[in-house]
C-alpha cells in the first residue's frame, strides 16, 4: 500500500527540493504541499471528518513553516490527529532540538540539506508506526481520533459591546443542548466571566500556562464546574498575572480543551494580545461583536485589518455579530458587512438592556428569563453557528427547547 505524505513547507525552494525527493521514494504517494499552518490543520480536519483512513500516514513539517511555529504546529497535529506521524525537517539537528521535537509529538527529525537515504529511512519508520496506530484504532482502541471539539472565539470591536454576555449565552445554549462545553475567559486583565456567573474560584488559566503537558487530570483541576454544567476556565483575579499566558501557552491550552470538550467558547475581550491572537487563529469560528454605531464599526474594521496584517485571520473568515440592533438605527448589518469585508451573522441581537440589568447587576446572567428577546437571539445565534445539538424532529417543529434553561429558535428569518 502506498504511503501518503503531506509536506507542510512555506519556502518555495524548499517545496521544490522536498517534493522532488519524496517523488523518488519507493511506494510513496506525495500529496500537494500546503504552505502554512492554517492550511495544514484545515486539510487534516477535512480529511479526518470523512475517516481516519483518509488522513496521510506522514506529515513533513519544515522548520520555516508559519505563522504558527513548527514545534507548536507539531504539538497541535499530534493532539488532534494522533494517527498521523510527523517528521520535522530542520537545519538544526542538535540533540536539544531532537529532544524538543519528540516532546512536542514528532515521530522523527531529518536534517537539512536533505539526503535521500535519511529521508527514506525516516518516512518508512514513521509510516509503519502510523499504520500500527490505525490498526489499533480500527480494533476499537479508546483513543481520541476526531478532529476535536468546535472552538469559537468571541472578541469585541471595542470595550462594552457585549462580548462576555455573548460568549456566556453561546456556551449556555451549547451546554443545554447536551454538548459538553467549556467557557474560557482569555480577557486576561479585565475578564468578567466569573462576575457574570457569580463564581469565586482560586484557579485560573494562568495555572496551566507553565505546564508542558496538560493531562486530563491537570485540566480538570484547573476548571470550575458551574451549576449550569459549564466547565469554566477563568481569567486571573490579578490582571498582571495574565502576562504569564503566552501565545504558546494559549495554543496548548486551547488544544487540550478541544480534545476534551465538544464545544469551547473563548471570551477574548476587546484587546487582543498574544494569547488571544493565538486563540483566534486556532478557532473554527471567530466572532467579532460590534454595536451599530460609527465608533464601534470603525473599531471592527480596524480589528479585521489588523488580524489580516498579522496573519491571524482573514476578513472573510471572520463573522460579525451585531449587538443592540434596532430597525431605527442608521447603520444596518448589510452596511457593516460592506465596511468590514466580513460575513455578518444572520441573527442580530436586539437592543433591550432592561431585560438584562437585574441579572447583570446580580451576577447571574445564566438566570436570564427564557422569554428574553436578547436570550432568544443569542441562543438562535448558537443554532446558526451549529453549536447546539438539535433533537431529532425539532426542525420540523420549528423550535429547539433547551429544557428549563431556554430555547433556540430555528424559524426562518424573513428577508429584510
Amino acid at each position: 500500500m502506498p504511503t501518503r505524505i503531506l509536506p507542510a513547507v512555506g519556502d518555495t525552494d524548499a517545496v521544490r527540493s522536498v517534493t522532488t525527493l519524496l517523488s523518488q521514494l519507493p511506494d510513496a504517494e506525495p500529496v500537494s504541499p500546503v504552505v502554512d499552518s492554517t492550511q495544514l490543520i484545515d486539510t487534516l480536519a477535512r480529511l479526518a471528518a470523512e475517516s481516519v483512513d483518509e488522513l496521510p500516514e506522514v506529515v513533513i513539517v519544515h522548520e520555516r513553516i508559519g505563522p504558527v511555529p513548527a514545534l507548536e504546529l507539531i504539538r497541535e497535529v499530534a493532539l488532534r490527529f494522533p494517527a498521523v506521524g510527523v517528521i520535522l525537517v530542520t537545519s538544526d539537528a542538535s540533540p536539544g532540538l531532537f529532544q524538543a521535537a519528540m516532546d512536542y509529538g514528532a515521530r522523527g527529525l531529518v536534517a537539512l540539506p536533505l539526503s535521500y537515504e535519511e529521508l527514506a529511512s525516516r518516512v518508512q519508520a514513521v509510516a509503519q508506526w502510523s499504520v500500527g496506530v490505525r490498526r489499533h484504532l480500527g480494533a476499537g482502541g479508546d483513543v481520541f481520533t476526531g478532529v476535536g471539539g468546535t472552538v469559537v472565539t468571541v472578541s469585541g470591536a471595542k470595550g462594552g459591546v457585549g462580548v462576555t454576555l455573548t460568549a456566556i449565552q453561546l456556551a449556555l445554549a451549547a451546554q443545554a443542548s447536551g454538548r459538553s462545553t467549556a467557557l474560557v475567559d482569555l480577557d486576561l486583565q479585565t475578564g468578567d466571566v466569573a462576575s457574570y456567573l457569580d463564581v469565586q474560584f482560586r484557579r485560573s488559566v494562568v495555572d496551566l500556562a507553565a505546564i508542558a503537558d496538560i493531562s486530563p487530570r491537570v485540566l480538570a483541576d484547573a476548571v470550575f464546574r458551574h451549576d449550569t454544567g459549564l466547565a469554566l476556565l477563568l481569567a486571573p483575579a490579578e490582571g498582571e498575572r495574565g502576562e504569564d499566558v503566552t501565545d504558546r501557552a494559549a495554543r496548548q491550552i486551547v488544544s487540550a480543551l478541544r480534545s476534551r470538550y465538544e464545544v469551547v467558547v473563548i471570551d477574548c475581550g476587546a484587546q487582543i494580545g498574544g494569547a488571544g491572537a493565538a486563540a483566534v487563529e486556532m478557532a473554527d469560528r471567530a466572532l467579532l461583536v460590534t454595536t451599530p454605531d460609527v465608533v464601534a464599526v470603525r473599531g471592527a474594521k480596524r480589528a479585521v485589518r489588523m488580524w489580516d496584517r498579522l496573519q491571524i485571520r482573514k476578513a472573510e473568515e471572520t463573522t460579525i455579530v451585531v449587538n443592540r440592533h434596532s430597525r431605527g438605527t442608521e447603520i444596518q448589518p448589510p452596511l457593516i458587512q460592506k465596511i468590514t469585508g466580513t460575513a455578518v451573522a444572520a441573527t442580530a441581537v436586539p437592543a433591550n438592556f432592561k431585560e438584562l440589568q437585574s441579572v447583570v447587576d446580580a451576577g447571574r446572567v445564566h438566570e436570564l428569563e427564557n422569554k428574553s428577546a436578547v436570550k432568544q437571539a443569542l441562543w438562535g445565534l448558537a443554532a446558526e453557528l451549529g453549536l447546539v445539538k438539535v433533537p431529532e424532529g425539532a426542525q420540523k417543529a420549528g423550535r429547539f427547547r433547551g429544557g428549563d434553561r431556554g430555547s433556540v429558535s430555528l424559524r426562518r428569518r424573513r428577508e429584510g
